[in-house]
């Protein structure tokens, strides 16, 4: 399967008016691709509009609430319209509600899932057909590493995330299947410093924060722009990422001991918020447009995502946890 260079592609990023996605559309339209950004704040995505159009790429924007399927499909649609073709759709949108499982209402549960798992599936239902009739193209799903080991405070969040992975796996299996050559990935970050802490909904009594290490954004985008060349499975961004995914399947009692120990601390910073605060949980917050969060002094690099984006790393990765699974299997015999 071979997709094509950056600067020959046409780019959907949604969920582009801050953090990741707007880092990932800044990347796109620097490197050459024509990008179609959406979110749910207009004048955010016109700032990024303006911004790439500044240094001399080309970008058109539209407003849409990914809990909608026909206001996902017009992002699709609109890359059409205005550039003629979709190569790549890159899918970011996620809220947080951070409250214990019996604090978190039927209601709450339900909006955390209609837009961080429909949100996504409506994005893979919106694209699919346009990647189809151009013959190739990706698919790059943010998910998390939620989606490999749930978090306590994050129940809707960590379950969403799981989803994805699953409806992702099916769909892939069935490109495969019927031979089309669409790549389908799924990017799996860690703690990242974006503002999703400071706008998330809290029932903490103050505001949360990610389990530390944090990683910057832009190994997020980075991971997004290898996606978009590169067909690839799964990218761990990270390296606590793919040390919390090893731990999981070596021993989830283990990660269990782990969360209890720091787990509930590390998500409460000392910082007063009451739940009427400002959150982006039903609305945007219409001045925040930033990449990065409030946690820059806690941001850490990472070793081993470069690696992580070499065949040889993903098979030797595979083999060492075979391994493993072999060998914890004949333990417990």
């Amino acid at each position: 399967m071979q997709l094509k260079p950056i600067n020959q592609q046409v780019v959907a990023v949604v969920g582009a008016s801050s953090g990741i996605g707007r880092e990932a559309a800044l990347q796109f339209a620097r490197r050459g691709a024509k990008v179609v950004v959406a979110a749910r704040g207009e004048l955010k995505l016109k700032s990024l509009v303006e911004e790439i159009r500044n240094f001399g790429g080309e970008a058109t924007h539209i407003v849409a609430d990914v809990q909608v399927f026909e206001q996902v499909k017009a992002i699709a649609d609109r890359a059409v319209e205005v550039y003629g073709r979709l190569d790549t759709w890159v899918h970011v949108p996620a809220i947080g509600l951070f409250a214990t499982f019996d604090n978190t209402t039927p209601e709450e549960f339900k909006h955390v899932i209609d837009v961080n798992l429909m949100g996504q599936v409506y994005g893979a239902m919106a694209a699919l057909p346009h990647l189809k009739r151009e013959g190739r193209g990706a698919l790059i799903h943010i998910s998390s590493m939620e989606g490999r080991r749930s978090l306590p405070y994050q129940s809707a969040y960590s379950a969403a995330k799981h989803g994805v992975e699953g409806f992702l796996e099916a769909m892939r299996i069935e490109l495969i299947h019927e031979k089309w050559p669409i790549s389908v990935t799924s990017i799996k970050p860690a703690v990242i410093n974006t503002p999703f802490w400071n706008n998330g909904l809290t029932k903490l009594g103050v505001k949360p924060s990610g389990i530390p290490p944090y990683y910057d954004p832009k190994i997020v985008a980075d991971a997004i722009l290898y996606a978009a060349e590169h067909p690839i499975r799964d990218l761990l961004v990270g390296d606590v990422a793919k040390l919390l995914d090893l731990a999981q399947k070596i021993s989830p009692s283990l990660v269990d001991s782990l969360l209890l120990a720091i787990g509930f601390n590390l998500q409460r910073s000392n910082e007063p918020k009451s739940e009427d605060a400002p959150n982006n949980f039903y609305q945007p917050v219409p001045e925040d447009s930033r990449v990065d969060g409030d946690y820059r002094h806690l941001v850490i690099p990472s070793i081993t995502d470069a690696l992580g984006k070499l065949p040889i790393f993903q098979w030797g990765t595979g083999a060492l946890l075979m391994l493993l699974a072999i060998q914890a299997f004949q333990q417990n015999e």
